[in-house]
């Protein structure tokens, strides 16, 4: 039985401490690739209670791991992961760890490759409110359209946004959401701070209204 405090409990630290972050280790950034994909039939509350089921399938998502997965693995994972991720998934798991380890080879490193898509910094989109916040943008089609290229599968341009979000590629914290700010201070130690040029908008101004809609960080729903 699974405890709705105990779901909330997860999501809340996720929002909190993971959702946004820039991720540049391999092996995370396959996982939050993974968990991105699985985000077609889970929500995230439900995808974070079942973390320790995907990782344990998954060999801790290391990439040269997962690549060598045989027949007979990839059957068994069917059987007792049946609930977590359909057979084409399941499939395509093992086939984008095949050429994460390419892309290693050429790129030096998975990381290398994704942050190349944005200069090496996460795009900054500064949204207000939730409604405005993109499922999918040209350059989530640009690098999907290249990983398709490459072999990858179940990698669509929602996917791949999902993923830039969750590995904070791009910071999607609507900017009424404490983290926005921390995400940012995350990137550069030595960016030089632009705090007397614009307006500290990550609280509500005097006399705004305190509504769901302008105050909740909810662009990961």
């Amino acid at each position: 039985m699974v405890f709705p405090f105990l779901l909330d409990s997860l999501y809340t630290a996720f929002h909190d401490e993971e959702w946004g972050v820039p991720v540049h280790d391999d092996t995370k950034l396959f996982e939050l690739l993974v968990l991105a994909q699985a985000l077609a039939e889970f929500t995230w509350p439900a995808i974070l209670n079942r973390r320790n089921i995907f990782r344990k399938l998954f060999d801790n998502f290391e990439p040269s791991s997962i690549a060598k997965f045989t027949e007979k693995r990839l059957f068994s994972m069917k059987a007792n992961g049946s609930t977590l991720l359909s057979e084409p998934k399941l499939r395509a798991v093992v086939d984008n760890a095949n050429h994460i380890l390419k892309i290693q080879q050429e790129f030096g490193s998975f990381s290398n490759y994704c942050w190349s898509f944005v200069n090496h910094k996460p795009v900054r989109n500064g949204f207000r409110y939730a409604r405005q916040v993109p499922v999918k943008t040209p350059k989530s089609e640009l690098i999907s359209k290249d990983l398709m290229r490459r072999g990858f599968r179940c990698v669509g341009p929602c996917v791949v946004y999902s993923f830039m979000e969750v590995a904070g590629l791009v910071n999607d914290h609507l900017v009424t959401c404490f983290r926005y700010r921390e995400c940012d201070k995350c990137v550069e130690k030595d960016e030089k701070p632009e705090e007397d040029e614009e307006e500290d908008i990550s609280a509500p101004t005097e006399g705004s209204t305190k509504t769901e809609e302008n105050t909740s960080c909810s662009s990961h729903d």
